[in-house]
């Protein structure tokens, strides 16, 4: 017996279909998609605008439902749970990380950090030493208290990576994560969704780029709303070897003084 068939799939969609209707027109994002996710994978999901792969993303994130087909997390079909059922889902097994940080701005990263166990019904004291653990994790011991205007593009996706672990679910779902930033961010976020799979936590990555999902171990395409390649990649990047070949800015500002470029132009 192989030793996936000896593990039970983290996520598996079974002939999922999903279908829009659009002021009369009939849109199939999804045509038939079947795919197992097991414990500890790191899967880049990639696609062209329209592939349907934003479709999957929220369907495998319990943001949407299948409109035909099943959706399994751990064994249990979600696909028909009801708002609260898939708002509990969210917030007990899935972490979240977007292209846009989605960060409150007038909020500090602790706090930033604290929100989804606030909603778990964490208590305060355990929030703190949570959230404060899971900043230093990301390398961001010391920034606690910066708001995300006082932060680089970099650091702002560390903040969100971190809020994404504290109330340790079992896969992190990442959305384009590195769509933000230059390319040596890039490389340190993918650092850090490496090292977090190492500790045996599930990546999915949303991602349309090829050298993004390089970082990954498997790679599925998606492509008029179907899967037409799911490879193991047998030659992932490493990226703190990448990140080692990198020359460093050395116009770069203070990490805690982002640049122009890293902030959008903000002063």
């Amino acid at each position: 017996m192989s030793s996936e068939a000896a593990v039970a799939p983290l996520l598996e969609v079974v002939h999922v279909q999903k279908t829009y209707f659009m002021e009369g027109v009939v849109v199939r994002a999804l045509r038939g998609v079947s795919l197992k996710i097991m414990p500890g994978e790191f899967v880049a999901i990639m696609g062209a605008s329209g592939s349907g792969k934003s479709t999957l993303m929220n369907i495998l994130g319990c943001l949407d439902r299948p409109t035909k087909g099943q959706y399994l997390i751990e064994g249990s079909d979600v696909s028909g749970f009801d708002k609260n059922q898939l708002a509990e889902v969210r917030n007990r097994k899935i972490g979240f990380v977007f292209q846009g940080f989605n960060l409150l701005s007038r909020t500090s990263a602790l706090e930033n950090v604290e929100l989804p166990m606030i909603y778990a019904g964490v208590s305060a004291s355990e929030r703190l030493q949570r959230a404060t653990e899971a900043l230093a994790s990301v390398g961001l011991a010391g920034r606690e208290q910066h708001h995300p205007n006082q932060l680089s593009g970099g650091q702002q996706q560390r903040v969100a990576i971190a809020r994404s672990l504290v109330n340790r679910p079992p896969l992190i779902l990442a959305d384009e994560p590195t769509g933000n930033l230059d390319s040596r961010s890039s490389v340190e976020i993918m650092g850090i969704f490496q090292e977090l799979n190492r500790k045996g936590i599930t990546i999915v990555l949303i991602t349309h780029e090829a050298d993004i999902a390089a970082f990954a171990g498997r790679q599925i395409l998606v492509r008029d709303g179907l899967v037409v390649s799911d490879l193991h990649n047998e030659h992932s990047q490493n990226a703190a070897a990448v990140l080692a070949k990198m020359p460093k800015l050395v116009d770069a500002e203070p990490d805690d003084e982002p640049s122009a470029q890293e902030t959008g132009g903000r002063s």
